[in-house]
């Protein structure tokens, strides 16, 4: 049709013929100019032509990988349900063992610890020089992150760049579901983004959901499996391997109740890997809270899964295990009884999900009030004192910031922005990371000098734990309930614990600082 139309048109086919040799005049100017491989990008499809529906197309080209994996990953779980998993793991056995396994322990132990060595200096300075630079960064500033890594003994990750992130991951799922109990109020007042209306009802709706795959079995099978995996790669026990899994996931308290017949039993290194596990992550129900303010997901679900491994090595270190556990050689996930027992069916549970998020919700919300309200007071008496000796605006985020200026300059933050951010760290550590995220984000976007991108992706993974005064406080408490004969020994290594889980956060920050 195209083809007769152009027949009887000379128009057509006129501008027809010219743009074509227009274009052939441009690929041979450009292939006798060595820059050919432009014309690749400019005439292919990765250029928007002006269609609505060809450049939809365009913009979703890649979303087919990221739906095609969670769909084929589902279905193998589905699968697996009914298959036995020596279908898989037995041929891939018999592969292993003979041509990895026997040979690598033929070979002796100071030369397995050479090789080692060798692959963890490759991976390192191979993912601080081999990515290509971004904006505002250089060489010099991934050369000082990688000076904190021989400190450190723990899994590191990739995190793509702004532009590569996958787009068919949703930002904030729960604050967009919110918006249909708009009839609440009104859409003016869901589009003002208060933190009572849109926050914790996201808080409330998530914590539902997470209930409800309870009942359906589905968060048992992802912890029990990331569990198994931390227990075979890091040799820990059954309940460190369970807590240090579900903490990212479920949060501080909750997660030792998972293995709440065990927590009696722990050994103090035990005890301690439970509580820095929790101090290193942050929950899934304050996640999208986080997320509503404006910090990316990608970055909070990347330092909270970067942080177990983190956690475990940066614990042991401290605490060495020098007893024989309890659980030692399997992993065990005990949800134990609910004071209404076992719901009726999935919206029995999601019920239940719910009463308990708006309990959870008010927690927050009367423990931001109270905390802010008391950081404020300190920092008013602190300003006060430092009037009569001539200091203005003496703070208790401004000494503590002090003290961390040396950490933030090893995370590789601009020079002329390492105090702000080490600030930030010392609210963090001082009051929470909400209220911490609260001031990122006012920074970035109601004052006048906002971070760099680099300043504000390692903030923003620095950020992501539980370590402050107020957790210390629910640590205790949870794990005191739990085992009330080993209350003197949790009081006596929480501190010990919440410096860890805060060294934690900062180690993934210093490999963010490596690779962006």
């Amino acid at each position: 049709m195209a083809l007769v139309q152009e027949e009887g048109n000379p128009y057509l086919k006129t501008s027809s013929a010219v743009a074509v040799t227009q274009r052939e005049q441009d690929v041979a100017k450009r292939s006798s100019t060595g820059s050919l491989s432009k014309e690749k990008s400019e005439y292919t499809d990765e250029k928007y032509t002006g269609d609505p529906e060809c450049d939809d197309l365009k913009a979703t080209r890649h979303r087919w990988i990221v739906q095609t994996f969670f769909a084929w990953s589902f279905i193998a779980i589905i699968a697996f349900h009914y298959i036995p998993n020596s279908v898989v793991t037995r041929p891939v056995e018999a592969l292993w063992i003979p041509i990895v396994q026997r040979p690598w322990y033929r070979l002796s132990y100071p030369l397995r610890l050479t090789i080692g060595w060798l692959c963890l200096l490759g991976i390192v300075f191979g993912s601080a020089f081999g990515f290509p630079l971004q904006n505002g960064t250089s060489y010099g500033d991934r050369a000082i992150s990688s000076l904190d890594l021989p400190f450190s003994n723990s899994a590191s990750g990739y995190r793509p760049p702004e532009e590569r992130r996958y787009p068919g991951l949703p930002s904030s799922p729960a604050f967009s579901f919110s918006r249909r109990a708009k009839f609440f109020f009104d859409a003016e007042t869901i589009t003002k983004h208060w933190f009572f209306v849109n926050t914790l009802a996201s808080i409330i709706f998530f914590i539902a959901c997470v209930q409800m795959m309870y009942y359906l079995g589905v968060m048992q099978w992802i912890i029990k499996h990331f569990a198994w995996l931390f227990f075979k790669l890091m040799n820990v026990s059954g309940a460190e391997a369970v807590v240090a899994a579900a903490s990212p996931w479920i949060g501080q308290g909750e997660s030792a109740c998972l293995v709440r017949p065990y927590v009696d039993l722990m050994t103090e290194s035990e005890l301690h890997v439970t509580m820095t596990s929790g101090f290193s992550t942050i929950a899934g129900s304050v996640l999208v809270a986080y997320i509503n303010l404006g910090v990316p997901a990608q970055n909070l679900i990347t330092s909270s899964v970067m942080s177990i491994p983190a956690s475990l090595s940066i614990s042991k270190m401290r605490l060495p295990e020098t007893e024989e556990p309890v659980t030692r050689g399997h992993v065990t996930v005990d949800r134990g009884e609910t004071k209404g027992g076992k719901p009726a069916n999935a919206l029995h549970a999601f019920s239940q999900g719910a009463v308990f998020g708006l309990v959870v919700a008010g927690q927050i919300l009367t423990n931001v009030l109270t905390v802010l309200a008391l950081v404020a007071a300190i920092n008013g008496l602190l300003t006060w004192i430092g009037r009569g000796f001539g200091i203005h605006h003496l703070t208790l985020e401004l000494i503590i910031g002090y003290i961390f200026y040396p950490v933030t300059f090893f995370l590789s933050v601009p020079r002329h922005e390492i105090l702000r951010v080490s600030q930030l760290f010392a609210t963090k550590l001082v009051a929470n990371e909400f209220s911490a995220y609260l001031t990122l984000q006012d920074i970035m976007h109601n004052s006048g000098n906002p971070l760099s991108p680099r300043a504000y992706t390692i903030a923003s993974y620095g950020l992501c734990g539980f370590a402050n005064l107020g957790s210390l406080g629910i640590q205790i408490g949870v794990l005191s309930a739990l085992a009330p004969s080993r209350g003197k020994v949790i009081a006596r290594i929480a501190l010990s614990a919440m410096i860890c889980g805060f060294l934690s956060t900062l180690q993934t920050a210093g490999i963010v600082g490596m690779l962006v």
